[in-house]
């Protein structure tokens, strides 16, 4: 079978499925069990699902409510204890729970998956009934329903549960990468081979996302990170952790600062109260290992760490990449009393990216050996948090420390002497940080205010021979050199505050939000100003029935440069980026949500964003919005406050969460992403992919198997073609080409698309479960477009470079043959591996 056949025939089985089980009636949404549990009693093997009901406004925890298994006859049920917890031990199996309680709207939980291994902790938060009939009847809906929205935020939010993680084909339980099949979600897969995770959202640049974990901002989110970007090959954080995922891609709340495009906060499960438990995940690639257990009456903890042998498989294949990473998380909670509840988390990883002779030459091993860094980095978040429920709410504080090391190392032809290094970069970026927010209900309305402060220093030794100088047979300099060489260090303050506030009006038909927020630092000329980042939002969700709502917001957001275009100082010593501004971005959203049932969800929104002072290079004209998506460093230059930019588009959203042993997502997403330079046209940045797909279906089947299908697309990534002359110069110094930035983005690649599968077997024993799985990324071994490789051509035994006249190479290339390198073979990761759970 042909692959575009195979195409055809997916998506005709998943909207036939999709559209089979939307069909069905609500009696459905039932218990999948692995066995009937009336027979053969004996048999019947059973794990435990156990958890806290809490006021969701409040945080105070809910006495009496009922937690039932939907669908189970006779019901299969009990109600939460003093302290809001409950326990069913029930056969192992997927499931689906409800929990409802007088004067509150009842809520569902979908594909709960028991195991005899672990128990699987599952937390409500239940929100307060209004008085009024009609508006009870809307909100009870919408709480029970797969919408993860709230007042706040009524449209461009996505929610993630840990087993939609898990389960994902192609997500090898990478987050970061699991995120991308959400709507308005692009990625560089389109530009480099697939190989990245750089999180694009609604055609911003991946450092316009900021990461929350449990209410502490992690900087770092994926191994072998880009210094001022966020991308990486891999994530760091751990799946096991996490009980679920929120993205929030606009109409975010104001207590977030220094967003653009997203919002992404990570919530993280408690660990086990009553016993040791937690799980061995080794894979074609990492070991991992998971522990959770009591410390004491009132503590709990997680704990993991995570080994890579990267570097042993790619020595094996061949390959001259050698990537070796660990990382390491934790968590550990105390309960002082009722009211009052420290958490303590930390996060960390040390990456190292070498390089090795491969055994056999070809010029694309040759230009990954040249053209590429080498990379040392390790990072960590640690921090406390404190929640203190007082009246009408509770109260947040948390007091926070994160370090970023980079270390990059680069010589001219790999000759690793002083005399032919072409760049040096080392760099530690360090934030302490407190946040206090309160947050109160009353009366039906909801407000939140606080604070927050941060001590920053950044410190960084950069050497960078950008071009070599070069000269003629006479002497004469046809290139000058352009060299970065400077060391500096710089601290300063940044803090701000917030405050917003909502509420349902018109019998609860009508929901409204307004925030605003300001920020501030002691380092540009103009950061203490609290009217210059002074951020508005509005957001307003109206109800047409318990099934359809139209859903608006606009809002104002600021960002601070990244520290690495604050920290350049030119070649009189002065920093001469202080005159920068925060950067800003405006969104306009207009949406509707359809929820014909509490498990499905479809929904359409546009959107358009509209940016302002975004840095723009001096040297070379243009915006550093369309930087980066590759290894190393971006910023490290004088840049201007001068770019404009726009991003607008359209989102479709279809998601059936689990109902008769069947979950489906599909997202297609059409953006436009244009930003200026020096010269103020608007032309398309590295981001503007135009048309995003994607697709996922899952099946469970009897007897502990699951499989499950995923299909993403983007349409061709633009990209600069080179500027030969230049490339032809500066090749044997930079090892890489030189871009043409007077035809900015005005060649486009090719399609990206790709077919990922992944096949589980659970096999559950008295008090252990083993998962066998194999997972495969690209399964259909299509062309994965990536920019073009500029090098040299090399001797037909590839031990030197071939010249135009027989001699050695000269240094300024010009008796080189120049080659392109296309760079789209296809990138196939199959993977098999097995999760032990005790």
């Amino acid at each position: 079978m042909t692959t575009s056949k195979f195409y055809y025939l997916f998506f005709a089985l998943f909207f036939s499925v999709c559209i089979s089980t939307f069909a069905q009636d609500n009696s459905t949404e039932n218990i999948v069990e692995e066995e009937d549990p009336t027979k053969k009693q004996k048999s019947v093997k059973k794990g435990i699902v156990q958890g806290t009901v809490r006021d969701k406004d409040t945080q105070e925890p809910l006495i009496g409510v009922s937690v039932i298994v939907l669908g189970s006859d006779p019901i299969i049920g009990v109600v939460t204890d003093l302290e809001g917890n409950y326990k069913l031990e029930i056969p192992v199996g997927s499931y689906n729970l409800e929990a409802s309680y007088v004067g509150f709207a009842s809520l569902k939980k979908f594909n709960i998956v028991v195991s005899t291994g672990n128990a699987n902790n599952v937390n409500f938060e239940l929100s307060e009934s209004a008085s009024n009939l009609e508006g009870v009847e809307i909100v009870a809906r919408k709480a029970t329903s797969a919408s993860p929205t709230t007042v706040e935020s009524p449209l461009s939010t996505q929610r993630l549960t840990t087993e939609e993680i898990k389960s994902n084909p192609g997500g090898n339980f990478d987050i970061s990468r699991v995120v991308q099949a959400l709507p308005g979600v692009g990625s560089t897969s389109g530009s480099v081979g697939g190989f990245r995770n750089d999180i694009i959202i609604r055609g911003g640049a991946p450092n316009e996302n900021i990461y929350y974990l449990d209410g502490i901002e992690i900087p770092v989110i994926n191994h072998f990170a880009t210094q001022g970007s966020a991308g990486g090959p891999t994530g760091i954080l751990n799946v096991s952790f996490i009980e679920d995922v929120t993205l929030s891609s606009s109409a975010f709340e104001a207590r977030y600062d220094n967003a653009l495009a997203s919002v992404f906060t990570f919530k993280q499960k408690e660990g086990n109260s009553e016993r040791l438990q937690g799980n061995i995940r080794l894979s074609g690639t990492e070991l991992a290992t998971t522990f959770e257990a009591p410390l004491g009456k009132k503590t709990t903890m997680l704990l993991s760490a995570r080994r890579s042998y990267l570097q042993f498989l790619f020595e094996i294949i061949d390959l001259p990449i050698r990537p070796n990473y660990w990382d390491f998380q934790y968590k550990v909670t105390h309960k002082f009393n009722e009211k009052t509840t420290l958490t303590a988390i930390g996060v960390g990883a040390i990456d190292e990216f070498t390089f090795e002779e491969p055994r056999e030459s070809t010029p694309e091993n040759e230009y990954v050996l040249r053209s590429n860094p080498s990379i040392n980095q390790w990072n960590y978040t640690t921090g406390f948090a404190l929640k203190r429920l007082v009246k009408d709410g509770y109260v947040n504080v948390a007091l926070s420390r994160n370090m970023f090391d980079n270390r990059l190392d680069q010589f001219e032809d790999r000759q690793e002497t002083e005399e032919f290094r072409t760049l040096l970069l080392e760099s530690q970026e360090i934030e302490n940080k407190l946040r206090i927010d309160v947050n109160k209900s009353k009366n039906g309305w909801k407000y939140a205010y606080g604070l927050v402060g941060q001590y920053v220093k950044f410190n960084n030794n950069i050497f960078s021979r950008v071009r070599k100088e070069l000269r003629d047979s006479t002497g004469t300099i046809i290139q000058p050199q352009v060299l970065l060489n400077y060391n500096s260090a710089i601290d300063f303050f940044r803090y701000g505050a917030f405050g917003q506030v909502s509420k349902t009006v018109l019998n609860n038909k009508l929901g409204l939000s307004f925030g605003v927020r300001t920020d501030m630092n002691t380092f540009t000329k103009t950061g203490n100003n609290p009217l210059e980042t002074l951020s508005p939002r509005f957001s307003a969700s109206y109800y047409l029935n318990d099934e359809w709502s139209i859903n608006g917001s606009v809002g104002r957001y600021f960002k601070l440069p990244i520290y690495t275009v604050l920290g350049f100082q030119n070649e009189n010593g002065d920093f001469v980026n202080k005159s920068n501004k925060y950067i800003s971005s405006t969104h306009y959203v207009l949406g509707t949500e359809f929820l014909p049932r509490a498990s499905t969800r479809f929904t359409v929104e546009g959107f358009y964003k509209n940016y302002a002072n975004y840095p723009v290079s001096v040297r070379d004209g243009i915006s550093l919005a369309n930087q980066g998506g590759n290894f190393g460093a971006i910023g490290n230059e004088e840049v201007a406050s001068i770019g404009e930019g726009r991003a607008y588009g359209v989102e479709f959203l279809f998601q059936q969460k689990l109902i008769s042993k069947i979950f489906a997502v599909f997202s297609y997403t059409f953006v436009r992403s244009e930003f200026s330079g020096t010269d103020g046209q608007l032309i398309s940045s590295a981001w503007d992919n135009g048309h995003l797909i994607s697709a996922i279906l899952g099946r469970k089947f009897g007897r502990g198997w699951e499989m499950g299908l995923k299909y993403r697309f983007a349409a061709g990534a633009p990209y600069t073609p080179f500027d030969l002359l230049a490339s032809q110069r500066n090749y044997l110094t930079t090892g890489n080409g030189v871009l043409d930035n007077s035809r900015l983005n005005s060649d486009r690649l090719g399609n990206f698309s790709q077919f990922d599968f992944r096949l589980d077997k659970k096999i559950n024993f008295k008090r252990l479960t083993l998962d066998l799985y194999i997972d495969i990324q690209n399964a259909f071994v299509q062309a994965s477009p990536a920019f073009p490789r500029y090098t040299f051509a090399r001797t037909d035994d590839n031990s030197g470079f071939q010249t135009t006249d027989g001699q050695p190479i000269k240094n300024d290339g010009s008796n080189a043959i120049p080659t392109i390198l296309e760079n789209s073979d296809p990138s196939v990761l199959p993977t098999i591996g097995f999760i032990l759970e005790f």
